[in-house]
């Protein structure tokens, strides 16, 4: 199964998967945790790029088919064997982030950016956990780490972003399970558990 996690700046992502793999390994289930942009060694060399906080020139549509260069290497590299191997794969961002960021908060389009990420779509997430929560109280949550260059947008660019997620998951309601991310990491924690309990036969 394809588990996709998305949301805004510190919405607590990397948390939730963490307490998920040890949740899945309790059920004796065959589980990995990978990233986008990165997740391989040459897509987190072109993850560099991306986030290098120096790149405040980089255009809108440069940003994209970095995104997407680097999506096609991860998937090459480490979902499709995974999913061969019948493994849980369980990833922090995918090809929404592109719709969200690029297609919507930098105007360039959903359509646009499916275009370039034609290959993506043949393995589309089964199922895609947004953690829905307000920009200001998850950039509030990272001040404390290293900022990368999206961080640093303007608030107005994260609302935009988190308008791109919400008009996503009305787009793909069957594909998209939207979690209230205004809470405590506990039960965010604890929601999306209770979602994937029958999904993977957890019961843990």
């Amino acid at each position: 199964m394809f588990i996709t996690f998305e949301g805004g700046e510190g919405s607590g992502k990397t948390t939730l998967i963490k307490a998920l793999i040890e949740w899945l390994k309790g059920c004796n289930l065959d589980v990995i945790a990978t990233r986008e942009p990165g997740g391989s060694d040459i897509a987190e060399k072109i993850r560099a790029i991306i986030l290098d906080e120096q790149n405040t020139h980089m255009k809108a549509r440069t940003e994209a088919l970095l995104f997407a260069a680097a999506r096609v290497q991860h998937l090459e590299e480490t979902v499709i064997p995974a999913l061969e191997q019948n493994k849980v794969v369980l990833c922090d961002r995918y090809i929404d982030s592109s719709l969200a960021y690029q297609g919507y908060a930098r105007g360039l389009g959903f359509e646009a950016i499916l275009k370039i990420n034609t290959f993506a779509l043949e393995h589309m997430p089964d199922l895609t956990v947004y953690i829905n929560s307000d920009p200001e109280i998850g950039l509030s949550r990272i001040k404390s780490r290293d900022n990368n260059r999206l961080d640093l947008e303007k608030i107005e660019f994260h609302q935009k972003v988190r308008e791109g997620y919400l008009n996503l998951a009305k787009m793909y309601p069957n594909r998209y399970l939207v979690i209230d991310g205004d809470r405590t990491m506990a039960a965010v924690i604890d929601d999306v558990k209770a979602h994937l309990k029958d999904v993977l036969l957890c019961q843990k």
